[in-house]
């Protein structure tokens, strides 16, 4: 996010241009402040919201000061000083009965699959409602993670940014609910994964084909195929979109880390 800030504010002249040949202009701390004050306006965002590019969250905003803080450190200066930065607030989670209602609903789902993307989507939510998983740590799952009779599923915790702590395997039992979920995914997985000759290991796999990120020398995006290990914005956006598709908008908190807190809150 950062690097396409930045490389937005120097294409449309926020920075000097100085900023874009020298890496000390580019930290120096007037440069800096000024790609902050704009960059929280949203005018540098990449996407637009409804439409729209509006002021940016307080979470971006402490993760963008962050970012900066660890490339000047590595650069040897300082850290950036601005204004002190409101507490983050914590978006509401839903209570112990509204779980137990999305257990439920979820139970009803996987008796009628859709599509893929629906089976997906189930088991995805299955195995946070099971493990308590983040989103970095979904993504990283593979196969061989699930014991052989898919009982058990191995996640490799991976602590929040700046808690000091070190990852840790942990295995997990799967409910009865994570198990047939699981069981309707890996077919699908299994013929999306087909043409990769084996190659495919990850337990969250793309559905279609999707651009990489990466530009030819044609200035063409790269296309990756269905079956390529789900990317951790792929697995947030099927998120958001699968809680209006499927009809869980009622249910689902707008974001999974709020499922995920809330599950932790239940105990």
């Amino acid at each position: 996010m950062v690097r396409q800030e930045l490389t937005a504010a120097l294409d449309g002249s926020v920075l000097p241009s100085a900023a874009g040949r020298s890496l000390q202009r580019l930290l120096d701390d007037a440069t800096l402040r000024t790609y902050v004050r704009v960059a929280r306006t949203g005018a540098l965002r990449s996407r637009l919201v409804n439409g729209e590019k509006p002021p940016t969250a307080k979470a971006t905003n402490t993760a963008r000061q962050d970012c900066l803080d660890l490339i000047r450190e590595a650069a040897g200066l300082p850290p950036l000083l601005l204004e002190e930065p409101s507490p983050v607030e914590l978006r509401p989670t839903p209570g112990s009965e509204r779980l137990r209602i999305l257990r439920r609903r979820l139970g009803d789902e996987v008796s009628r699959i859709l599509s893929p993307g629906h089976a997906r989507f189930v088991a995805v939510l299955a195995i946070v409602l099971d493990t308590r998983a983040r989103a970095g740590e979904l993504v990283a799952q593979r196969v061989i993670h699930l014991s052989d009779d898919r009982s058990r599923i191995r996640v490799v915790r991976k602590p929040q940014h700046g808690t000091g702590a070190a990852a840790a395997d942990e295995t997990v039992a799967l409910s009865s609910l994570g198990k047939a979920a699981l069981a309707q995914w890996l077919p699908f997985r299994a013929e999306l994964t087909e043409p990769l000759q084996g190659s495919a290991t990850a337990l969250w796999v793309s559905l279609s084909h999707n651009h990489a990120g990466a530009i030819d020398e044609g200035g063409r995006h790269r296309f990756r195929m269905p079956g390529m290990p789900l990317q951790q914005r792929g697995l947030i956006r099927s998120y958001n979109s699968g809680r209006q598709q499927y009809g869980l908008a009622h249910l689902l908190p707008p974001k999974l880390e709020q499922l995920r807190r809330a599950l932790e809150d239940s105990g």
